[in-house]
């Protein structure tokens, strides 16, 4: 997989310290950190974006559950992405749990944040009796924008940085050694964020994906496990975790995507052998 990017004779390599990234907004009595950024503006994005759809034909909630959803979402984003990856990356943190609770410190798990959204959203349905695969369905679509801003903000804070490469475009990144690198994180958001968010958005507004119960979802699930599982022949894996992915063959975060890939897949062939639901589905007899 990695030879899919190699390039021989590469000319020399870009140094990230010479972009003149910097990590924040220097607002004076506080630096406005782009990683917090990301996350703001990802939720507002998810919010509005969501609130938008929800005034479209075939709507499987009204705005108030929207309210309430966002609220328990955003929840679920920040208390399960550091709980997973204190679980799954640094289980160690545990020998002292207030460091679970230092979040402005780094460190957090996309697999643990998605499954504090979902337990949110079942919460919500429940408590609501809303369809949670529709709901499901209309949440995924706006989620790759976060991806995507999250991933750049990994770039300008120079972490994360990909594996070893001799490709054209490497990159020499601070505490990643005097090699060149992948700049992984770019990769990643390009196909976890941007390909999957235009990919969603396209089927949303331009064809009847929303009336195929689990498609949206189904595809996102899909999409962002395959596009994960891909960009981790490129990132350099946790530091802690480089003997583990050595002993498996595969990364913690790969082997934690397969899932996701199977539950995709299995969701998204059950929204195709399923006639379309919702408002006006009757006479949409062919849904995308």
């Amino acid at each position: 997989m990695l030879s899919l990017l190699a390039a021989s004779g590469a000319a020399d390599p870009i140094y990230w310290s010479d972009l003149g990234l910097r990590p924040g907004i220097d607002l004076g009595f506080f630096t406005l950190r782009f990683y917090s950024l990301a996350y703001l503006i990802g939720v507002f994005f998810a919010y509005w974006h969501t609130s938008k759809m929800l005034k479209a034909p075939g709507a499987p909630m009204a705005q108030r559950h929207a309210d309430d959803l966002f609220f328990y979402c955003t929840l679920g984003v920040i208390l399960g992405g550091r709980i997973g990856y204190s679980i799954f990356y640094k289980p160690d943190m545990w020998a002292n749990p207030i460091e679970v609770l230092k979040l402005w410190e780094g460190g957090m798990s996309f697999h643990g944040g998605l499954i504090g959204v979902l337990l949110a959203i079942i919460y919500v349905t429940w408590r609501d009796k809303l369809d949670f695969l529709r709901v499901c369905d209309y949440i995924a679509v706006s989620v790759p924008m976060g991806m995507l801003l999250g991933r750049l903000a990994n770039f300008n804070n120079g972490e994360l940085w990909g594996r070893t490469t001799d490709v054209s475009w490497g990159m020499v990144f601070p505490g990643g050694g005097e090699v060149v690198r992948h700049p992984s994180q770019l990769y990643q958001a390009g196909l976890e964020g941007l390909a999957l968010l235009v990919i969603l958005l396209l089927l949303f507004w331009t064809t009847r994906a929303r009336y195929r119960r689990g498609l949206l979802v189904g595809i996102f699930t899909l999409g962002m496990g395959a596009a994960r599982f891909v960009n981790e022949f490129f990132r350099e894996p946790d530091e802690q975790l480089a003997d583990f992915a050595v002993r498996t063959g595969l990364s913690m975060g790969q082997w934690l995507t397969i899932p996701l890939i199977l539950t995709g897949l299995i969701v998204t062939l059950y929204a195709v052998t399923r006639k379309p639901v919702g408002t006006g589905a009757g006479s949409m007899t062919q849904a995308a």
